[in-house]
């Protein structure tokens, strides 16, 4: 019994949570516009942000054609280390070694310059990490310019491999549906981590091996506010711009609030999207090398 009454204690306060009920803060005013846009969607609003005097644009050259890809100065440690990558070269024969129809083109792996075909890649790096620069109101639309990384939990970005979201369009309800799924997987971890400091768990135990139900419930209950609080500043309820982005332009929204994104296509997305198109392999790798060069077009 005791049991059954932790469970559903446990889903109460974990799928409790829906973004459309949530009260919302009250909008910044006077929010500057954002460094530069491609098409006539806002993608970007900043509080008491500057106007950048200076934009750096990069060309990828690819064997399929070219893509002008825009950085973002809102995530400078990022912006800066691509330009240091670029103008050394680094990134001077390398493959797009992971592609995904529908999803992203991935490249800047050091171990693709030489790779025999077929070899599996993605584990090359530059021997060290960007920390994350992961900005609210810039998402991974379709065209963005984001960072990879592996699964180390404080988020920080590999120092070379990027990747370009080719993505797809969302309808409101998938979109909300994910939020809310995102929200709750937040909670859900919260509760989990709650649960497991030593205090509760001391608490939980003895209620379990009395086998007083109604003392678990009592004390459950007592954390529901302190799980609340702790989860208030994760909850995830985007902006207008969000819906609007995700529903006309697209991309791939279940990466946003994870990875870093700090440029945007601005002339190629054809050249992407052929990429994107290739016949893979193992790995999502192409049958055929894709391999690129970079320059900075305004060095």
């Amino acid at each position: 019994m005791i049991q059954k009454v932790f469970i559903s204690l446990f889903v109460c306060f974990a799928f409790t949570t829906n973004y459309a009920q949530q009260p919302s803060k009250p909008k910044p005013k006077g929010a500057p516009k954002s460094t530069f846009q491609q098409g006539a969607v806002e993608q970007r609003a900043y509080v008491n942000q500057p106007k950048p005097e200076k934009i750096y644009y990069v060309d990828i050259l690819t064997t399929l054609g070219n893509i002008r890809v825009g950085l973002f100065n809102e995530t400078p440690q990022h912006r800066d280390n691509f330009l240091k990558l670029v103008r050394e070269g680094f990134y001077d024969s390398l493959l797009f070694h992971r592609v995904i129809n529908g999803f992203m083109i991935q490249g800047g792996d050091p171990l693709s310059r030489y790779a025999e075909m077929g070899a599996p890649l993605g584990m090359g790096d530059v021997g060290y990490r960007i920390s994350p620069e992961i900005v609210p109101g810039i998402y991974h639309k379709r065209g963005a310019l984001a960072a990879a990384r592996d699964n180390n939990p404080d988020r920080a970005s590999s120092g070379c491999q990027f990747y370009i979201v080719q993505g797809k369009k969302f309808t409101p309800a998938e979109l909300r549906d994910m939020i809310n799924a995102i929200n709750k997987t937040k909670k859900l971890d919260m509760f989990s981590k709650l649960m497991a400091v030593d205090t509760n768990k001391v608490r939980i135990d003895d209620f379990r091996l009395r086998g007083d139900d109604k003392g678990l419930e009592k004390y459950m209950l007592q954390l529901q506010p302190i799980l609340d609080t702790l989860f208030e500043p994760y909850f995830f309820k985007p902006d207008p711009n969000y819906v609007q982005l995700y529903t006309s332009i697209g991309g791939a929204p279940h990466l946003d609030r994870d990875y870093t994104v700090f440029g945007e296509v601005v002339r190629g997305m054809e050249v992407v999207d052929r990429i994107a198109e290739l016949q893979t392999g193992n790995g999502n790798r192409p049958v055929t090398d894709i391999r690129f060069r970079m320059r900075i077009v305004n060095p």
